[in-house]
Protein backbone atom coordinates (compact mmCIF):
# COMPACT_ATOMS: atom_id res chain seq x y z
CA UNK A 1 0.00 0.00 0.00
CA UNK A 2 3.07 2.45 0.90
CA UNK A 3 4.49 1.57 -2.77
CA UNK A 4 0.71 2.41 -4.15
CA UNK A 5 0.72 5.45 -2.59
CA UNK A 6 3.89 7.04 -3.16
CA UNK A 7 3.61 6.23 -6.59
CA UNK A 8 0.43 7.46 -7.53
CA UNK A 9 1.30 10.99 -5.53
CA UNK A 10 4.49 11.74 -7.64
CA UNK A 11 2.40 10.34 -10.97
CA UNK A 12 -0.36 12.71 -10.09
CA UNK A 13 1.82 15.69 -8.56
CA UNK A 14 1.49 17.81 -11.32
CA UNK A 15 -2.08 16.89 -12.02
CA UNK A 16 -2.80 18.45 -7.64
CA UNK A 17 -0.15 21.11 -8.34
CA UNK A 18 -1.82 22.24 -11.43
CA UNK A 19 -6.12 21.78 -10.21
CA UNK A 20 -5.00 23.04 -6.43
CA UNK A 21 -3.61 26.63 -8.25
CA UNK A 22 -6.62 26.57 -10.65
CA UNK A 23 -8.88 25.92 -7.40
CA UNK A 24 -7.56 29.14 -6.01
CA UNK A 25 -7.80 31.18 -8.94
CA UNK A 26 -11.36 30.44 -9.89
CA UNK A 27 -11.95 30.89 -5.86
CA UNK A 28 -11.17 34.23 -6.38
CA UNK A 29 -11.18 35.69 -9.25
CA UNK A 30 -10.83 39.33 -7.93
CA UNK A 31 -7.16 38.21 -7.17
CA UNK A 32 -6.09 38.51 -10.41
CA UNK A 33 -6.25 40.87 -12.89
CA UNK A 34 -8.22 40.33 -15.98
CA UNK A 35 -5.95 40.51 -19.46
CA UNK A 36 -9.49 40.39 -22.15
CA UNK A 37 -8.32 41.54 -25.38
CA UNK A 38 -10.79 42.10 -27.57
CA UNK A 39 -10.43 42.84 -31.90
CA UNK A 40 -13.04 42.97 -34.39
CA UNK A 41 -12.80 42.07 -38.13
CA UNK A 42 -14.47 42.52 -41.10
CA UNK A 43 -14.58 40.35 -44.65
CA UNK A 44 -16.49 38.15 -47.25
CA UNK A 45 -18.17 34.93 -46.91
CA UNK A 46 -18.99 34.30 -50.94
CA UNK A 47 -23.40 35.26 -51.11
CA UNK A 48 -23.70 31.66 -52.87
CA UNK A 49 -22.62 29.72 -49.80
CA UNK A 50 -25.52 31.54 -47.66
CA UNK A 51 -28.24 32.03 -50.16
CA UNK A 52 -29.81 29.21 -52.00
CA UNK A 53 -31.76 26.89 -49.11
CA UNK A 54 -29.13 25.61 -46.49
CA UNK A 55 -25.81 27.48 -46.07
CA UNK A 56 -22.80 25.81 -47.01
CA UNK A 57 -21.59 25.19 -43.15
CA UNK A 58 -18.19 23.22 -43.67
CA UNK A 59 -17.27 25.38 -46.09
CA UNK A 60 -17.64 28.69 -44.19
CA UNK A 61 -16.05 27.37 -40.92
CA UNK A 62 -13.24 26.54 -42.73
CA UNK A 63 -12.97 30.02 -44.05
CA UNK A 64 -13.26 31.53 -40.66
CA UNK A 65 -10.77 29.01 -39.47
CA UNK A 66 -8.43 29.55 -42.77
CA UNK A 67 -8.66 33.33 -43.39
CA UNK A 68 -9.55 34.94 -39.99
CA UNK A 69 -7.45 32.54 -38.10
CA UNK A 70 -10.53 31.36 -35.57
CA UNK A 71 -10.22 28.57 -33.20
CA UNK A 72 -12.18 26.69 -30.53
CA UNK A 73 -14.93 24.07 -30.98
CA UNK A 74 -17.85 25.34 -33.11
CA UNK A 75 -20.57 25.85 -30.06
CA UNK A 76 -23.55 27.20 -32.27
CA UNK A 77 -24.51 27.84 -35.70
CA UNK A 78 -27.48 29.80 -36.27
CA UNK A 79 -29.37 30.74 -39.60
CA UNK A 80 -32.25 32.37 -39.88
CA UNK A 81 -34.04 34.67 -43.25
CA UNK A 82 -31.45 37.69 -42.63
CA UNK A 83 -28.21 36.66 -40.71
CA UNK A 84 -25.95 33.31 -40.10
CA UNK A 85 -24.64 33.61 -36.62
CA UNK A 86 -21.22 31.29 -36.03
CA UNK A 87 -19.98 30.85 -32.48
CA UNK A 88 -16.27 29.06 -31.74
CA UNK A 89 -15.55 28.50 -27.99
CA UNK A 90 -12.48 27.32 -26.21
CA UNK A 91 -10.84 27.85 -22.75
CA UNK A 92 -10.06 31.36 -22.22
CA UNK A 93 -11.45 32.27 -25.89
CA UNK A 94 -14.55 32.94 -28.02
CA UNK A 95 -15.15 33.95 -31.73
CA UNK A 96 -18.90 35.30 -32.57
CA UNK A 97 -19.20 35.64 -36.57
CA UNK A 98 -22.26 37.65 -38.18
CA UNK A 99 -23.08 37.19 -41.34
CA UNK A 100 -25.25 38.84 -43.71
CA UNK A 101 -27.07 36.13 -45.60
CA UNK A 102 -27.71 38.72 -49.23
CA UNK A 103 -24.38 40.11 -49.34
CA UNK A 104 -22.25 37.28 -47.91
CA UNK A 105 -20.78 40.75 -45.26
CA UNK A 106 -18.90 39.36 -42.14
CA UNK A 107 -18.30 41.03 -38.89
CA UNK A 108 -16.43 38.55 -36.42
CA UNK A 109 -15.81 39.71 -32.93
CA UNK A 110 -12.72 37.99 -31.17
CA UNK A 111 -12.20 37.81 -26.64
CA UNK A 112 -9.19 36.02 -25.91
CA UNK A 113 -9.26 36.52 -21.88
CA UNK A 114 -5.51 35.57 -21.13
CA UNK A 115 -3.67 32.27 -20.01
CA UNK A 116 -4.92 32.25 -16.55
CA UNK A 117 -8.65 32.08 -17.49
CA UNK A 118 -7.69 29.01 -20.20
CA UNK A 119 -6.14 27.47 -17.43
CA UNK A 120 -9.14 28.03 -15.41
CA UNK A 121 -11.59 26.92 -18.18
CA UNK A 122 -9.54 23.88 -18.22
CA UNK A 123 -9.89 23.49 -14.62
CA UNK A 124 -13.76 23.20 -14.75
CA UNK A 125 -13.24 21.45 -18.51
CA UNK A 126 -15.60 24.24 -20.09
CA UNK A 127 -15.14 25.02 -23.93
CA UNK A 128 -12.85 21.36 -23.78
CA UNK A 129 -12.95 18.38 -25.76
CA UNK A 130 -12.69 14.76 -24.96
CA UNK A 131 -9.57 13.69 -24.15
CA UNK A 132 -9.03 17.21 -21.81
CA UNK A 133 -12.59 15.02 -19.93
CA UNK A 134 -10.25 11.74 -19.51
CA UNK A 135 -7.30 13.51 -17.98
CA UNK A 136 -10.35 15.22 -15.66
CA UNK A 137 -11.47 12.07 -14.88
CA UNK A 138 -8.19 10.35 -14.35
CA UNK A 139 -7.30 13.23 -12.30
CA UNK A 140 -10.27 12.48 -9.97
CA UNK A 141 -9.96 8.08 -9.86
CA UNK A 142 -6.12 9.21 -9.19
CA UNK A 143 -6.47 11.60 -6.05
CA UNK A 144 -9.30 9.70 -4.82
CA UNK A 145 -6.96 6.07 -4.83
CA UNK A 146 -4.09 8.39 -3.09
CA UNK A 147 -6.74 9.49 -0.62
CA UNK A 148 -7.49 5.74 0.13
CA UNK A 149 -4.17 4.48 0.39
CA UNK A 150 -3.34 7.31 2.77
CA UNK A 151 -6.23 6.53 4.62
CA UNK A 152 -5.15 2.85 4.35
CA UNK A 153 -1.62 3.21 5.18
CA UNK A 154 -2.70 4.90 8.19
CA UNK A 155 -4.47 1.66 9.47
CA UNK A 156 -1.13 0.19 9.07
CA UNK A 157 0.88 2.64 11.64
CA UNK A 158 0.42 1.96 15.20
CA UNK A 159 2.16 5.05 16.37
CA UNK A 160 -0.22 7.54 14.96
CA UNK A 161 -3.15 5.24 14.40
CA UNK A 162 -5.66 7.13 16.86
CA UNK A 163 -3.79 10.79 16.88
CA UNK A 164 -4.04 10.50 12.91
CA UNK A 165 -7.93 8.75 12.37
CA UNK A 166 -8.95 11.76 15.35
CA UNK A 167 -7.45 14.51 12.61
CA UNK A 168 -9.44 12.54 9.81
CA UNK A 169 -12.52 12.99 11.96
CA UNK A 170 -11.91 16.57 12.44
CA UNK A 171 -11.67 17.38 8.87
CA UNK A 172 -14.49 15.74 7.94
CA UNK A 173 -16.44 17.13 10.68
CA UNK A 174 -15.27 20.40 9.77
CA UNK A 175 -16.11 19.61 6.08
CA UNK A 176 -19.62 18.69 7.20
CA UNK A 177 -19.90 22.00 9.14
CA UNK A 178 -18.65 24.27 6.32
CA UNK A 179 -21.25 22.39 3.71
CA UNK A 180 -23.89 22.66 6.39
CA UNK A 181 -23.23 26.07 7.00
CA UNK A 182 -23.24 26.80 3.02
CA UNK A 183 -26.40 24.83 1.92
CA UNK A 184 -28.41 26.60 4.76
Amino acid sequence: MRWLHTYLSLLSLLMVLFFSITGLTLNHADWIVGSLRQSEKTGQIPPEWLSSGEPKKLEIVEKLRSEFGVRGAVEEFRIDDRECTVAFKGPGYSADAFITRTTGALQLTVAEEGSLAALNDLHKGRHTNKSWSWVIDISAIVLTLISLTGLGLLFYLKRIRTAGLLVVAGGAILLFLFARLTLG
